[in-house]
């Protein structure tokens, strides 16, 4: 299986940061260095990603783990480590890439949704138009294509077509999620981030919005981050899973595996809770 990302030793502290930033924090302490102040949010986190897999990072709020996603997205400058993107033959050294290099990775090869659609969206203009906005920067101009594609996207994650020039501001956050999520596949990344996509989202909509995502993993063969606290998710998309705390992994294996026999005595509360 063809890998897509490797990252290693990744660690990002908010603050001046100080020498016992990393000894003084933990999953057994806080992540607030008490020399200096600063938020270790994460810490020597360390995995790979292979085509057509979705890799699940849960924990609660705090963990670090929308910090992962959130710099190799690049809306956040790493702090430490390395994290390597491969694409047709190239490799990507992603916390060394200059800004435009990241924005033409954002744009074309990599995929996100957020929790908050506003982050996602542009709702001044149309669901069509922000797909548009996508396949413009990304080199596409072709008004009828891009028109087309916009539609092709909608419909494929159950859009109506006589939506597409509305604003997404008319539209229910589960509708608002399913735009975002058109919007980040208009170029085919080979990568999607999902942080947080279902919160706040009724049950009958969530359900609706997993089952969008394995149908598109299914079909397009996308690798896939997904963030969460909710095990249902986990249990539903991911193939494996790391558990963080305090900013650092505390356990990492199959979800099967982690959810039927966690070892970690954390992992284990956040089961039992679910039960």
């Amino acid at each position: 299986m063809k890998k897509i990302l490797e990252v290693n030793s990744f660690s990002k502290v908010y603050g001046s940061g100080c020498d016992c930033c990393f000894a003084e924090t933990g999953p057994e302490r806080t992540n607030i260095c008490p020399g200096c102040g600063s938020v270790v949010a994460a810490h020597d986190v360390s995995f790979s990603l292979h085509q057509g897999e979705i890799l699940g990072i849960m924990g609660e709020s705090g963990s670090g783990k929308s910090t992962v996603v959130k710099s190799l997205f690049f809306d956040e400058p790493a702090s430490w480590g390395q994290a390597s993107f491969y694409d047709n033959g190239s490799r990507y050294d992603l916390f060394e890439l200059n800004r435009a290099q990241q924005r033409q990775l954002r744009s074309q090869r990599f995929g996100m949704v957020y929790q908050n659609p506003h982050l996602g969206l542009n709702f001044a203009i149309s669901a069509g138009g922000n797909i548009a906005e996508r396949l413009l920067v990304a080199g596409d101009s072709h008004y009828q294509r891009i028109r087309s594609r916009a539609q092709d996207l909608l419909q494929r994650t159950e859009v109506l077509p006589e939506r597409m020039d509305e604003i997404p501001r008319n539209f229910s956050g589960g509708m608002q999620q399913r735009v975002q999520i058109a919007k980040a596949l208009a170029t085919d990344p080979p990568l999607l981030f999902l942080d947080e996509v279902t919160t706040g989202l009724d049950l009958s909509v969530q359900a609706a919005i997993l089952d969008l995502i394995l149908e598109i993993q299914h079909e397009l063969q996308t690798a896939m981050i997904v963030v969460t606290h909710d095990l249902g998710v986990i249990r539903l998309l991911a193939d494996r899973t790391l558990v963080m705390k305090y900013g650092r992994i505390i356990e990492a294996g199959l979800t099967d595996q982690i959810l039927e026999d966690p070892q970690h005595a954390y992992t284990q509360r956040l089961v039992a809770s679910a039960l």
